[in-house]
């Protein structure tokens, strides 16, 4: 017999990235909301930081009469706050509270965490005070919201996400303790840092010390925080399997429940349009390499793509050039393949060379200087993509079979080139790659499948481990997913099953690739809120009775 889960009647959720497109965390909540309010109408709130203040925020539209009474109240204590919808589907209630004024009283919030629970932040430097006056000033909120309009009768969850709001959370847990905590880190401070210094991270996971670590990597505050955090909220999650792995070894504390991160589809065009939307998003891409590399590239050219943060060595984008580079000696690949990197980079302006080719109609048979890049760099001299395209000798020259084309700029629709929002290319691309090193989740490969792109990822990424479990094999191309064993040291041979991967799928029929599509959706599918939000309902089943556990002491004492 299943036990019945306890169900929250308000719940809070604090992060940086509410109404803040800073990543990927940005996408679990936003497409996450629509699940929420529909479970819990007008009685889920997110908090977020107000860093718009004085300029529009384009995510936020505030509403006067929301929370009014509560408002005021809250503005008498001294919390400046702005309350209304987040233009997401769902518009959850939002708050934004602008923490400016919590800077004063920053030594003595610090002392009190001290005291209170060991957090350390004599070593705080770059966004740690930022983020932890935003945290603080979100506790404060929560506090306030619920001795205003609740009482012990309600049952209440905060979930707090990632490390920087990490001291809100610990607050609640003091100060309000009938509500239930629960704290999210989506990758541990400590294992991000250690991949992203060139340290093996997997085969020595067993063996590092994580406030060792934090100590010789000068990230002790950041450590700090989240490490107690994860101790004594009343319920610790963690996005997958393989960040649980780091918060057991790194933390000291392995995740009392995984939330696999989920999204919504409503994105993906239906069918009528989506033949239609993926034909003009090859157009595009194919129109704007002939312009730039001065070739005229087929119709069935194969079109392969990687995205996300530059994370050189995290996201695998080495490993990807790598794999390019063998590819333009492969004697098996079938077909011409122009292959992208669209990665925001430190981007100058758009190219006015190409620029004046695009808004041509004629087509060009030389190529223009630097032909890999459509915008213009400010540090075009040490790049890493660039560097390392030279490095391996890469030329774009019209009889080479592999063409590869650096996107270093945000696909918002209004980049200057392309003009084309991310969705609207990602349809048209016929493979996409995501090698990662180091990827907790893995939001890329998930939306690429979610177009009927296949997809090749890592046993290193969540998303990819999490497919591996679905199919109960390794990930084949054959799967929609392709699932690469990667390892502190087998770059040459992940470099390798990509090129045979992109080499395999340029000899399919159509009828295969087909095939192929439809089980990729279909993985997508799988992983929709409507499934994975099951996970959220037992971690808040779990605070709450700790919660319980807690108060019914307390009466006892």
């Amino acid at each position: 017999m299943t036990k019945q889960l306890l169900k929250p009647d308000y719940i809070f959720e604090s992060s940086w990235e509410v109404c803040n497109k800073v990543g990927g965390i940005y996408t679990v909540l936003s497409t996450r909301a629509k699940t929420l309010q529909a479970a819990f109408p007008d009685r889920i709130f997110f908090i977020g930081p107000d860093v718009w203040r004085g300029k529009e925020n384009p995510l936020f539209a505030e509403d006067e009469k929301t929370l009014q009474l509560w408002r005021e109240y809250a503005k008498n204590e001294g919390l400046e706050i702005r309350v209304g919808r987040w233009n997401i589907p769902g518009h959850p209630i939002t708050i934004l509270v602008d923490f400016a004024s919590f800077y004063e009283q920053k030594n003595e919030i610090y002392t009190q965490a001290w005291l209170d629970y060991q957090v350390d932040s004599l070593h705080a430097y770059g966004d740690y005070d930022e983020a932890s006056m935003f945290s603080y000033a979100a506790g404060k909120v929560v506090e306030s919201f619920y001795r205003y309009n609740l009482s012990v009768q309600d049952k209440v969850v905060y979930q707090a996400h990632e490390w920087m709001t990490g001291l809100g959370a610990l607050y609640i847990q003091k100060k309000v303790p009938e509500i239930a905590t629960i704290f999210t880190t989506h990758a541990t401070s400590i294992g991000r840092s250690i991949a992203g210094n060139n340290k093996p991270l997997y085969d020595y996971l067993f063996a590092y010390n994580g406030d060792q670590m934090a100590q010789e990597l000068n990230m002790q505050s950041k450590h700090s925080i989240e490490k107690q955090t994860a101790h004594h909220v009343d319920c610790f999650t963690t996005v997958s399997e393989i960040t649980n792995n780091e918060c057991r070894e790194l933390l000291d504390k392995p995740a009392d429940v995984i939330l696999m991160n989920g999204f919504e589809d409503d994105f993906v065009p239906k069918e009528d349009r989506f033949e239609q939307k993926r034909k003009h998003a090859r157009d595009v891409m194919l129109r704007m390499a002939n312009k730039l590399l001065g070739t005229r590239l087929s119709d069935d050219t194969m079109i392969i793509g990687t995205s996300g943060r530059y994370e050189f060595k995290n996201k695998g984008i080495n490993v990807y050039l790598e794999a390019l580079n063998r590819l333009t000696r492969d004697k098996n690949l079938k077909k011409d393949v122009l292959a992208f990197i669209n990665v925001p980079g430190w981007v100058g302006d758009a190219r006015e060379d190409l620029l004046e080719r695009m808004q041509s109609d004629e087509d060009y048979t030389t190529p223009l200087k630097v032909p890999f890049i459509t915008h213009w760099l400010h540090n075009m001299t040490h790049d890493q993509v660039l560097d390392m395209l030279k490095y391996l000798n890469m030329s774009n020259a019209s009889d080479t079979k592999v063409k590869v084309i650096f996107v270093p700029c945000y696909l918002d629709g209004k980049d200057g080139i392309l003009n084309e929002a991310y969705y609207d290319l990602l349809i048209g691309m016929d493979l996409s790659v995501y090698p990662s090193y180091y990827e907790p989740w893995g939001y890329t490969p998930l939306e690429s499948v979610a177009f009927h792109v296949p997809t090749v990822t890592t046993d290193l990424a969540g998303f990819g481990l999490w497919v591996n479990s679905l199919v109960h094999h390794e990930g084949s191309l054959q799967d929609g997913v392709k699932v690469i064993h990667r390892t502190d040291y087998n770059y040459s041979e992940v470099a390798d099953a990509i090129k045979d991967a992109v080499t395999e799928f340029s000899a399919l029929s159509d009828n295969e690739i087909d095939g192929i599509r439809a089980h990729a959706a279909e993985i997508a599918e799988k992983a929709l809120w409507k499934h994975f939000i099951q996970y959220y309902y037992e971690a808040y089943d779990v605070a709450l009775r700790k919660a319980e556990q807690r108060l019914s002491q307390k009466q006892q004492q």
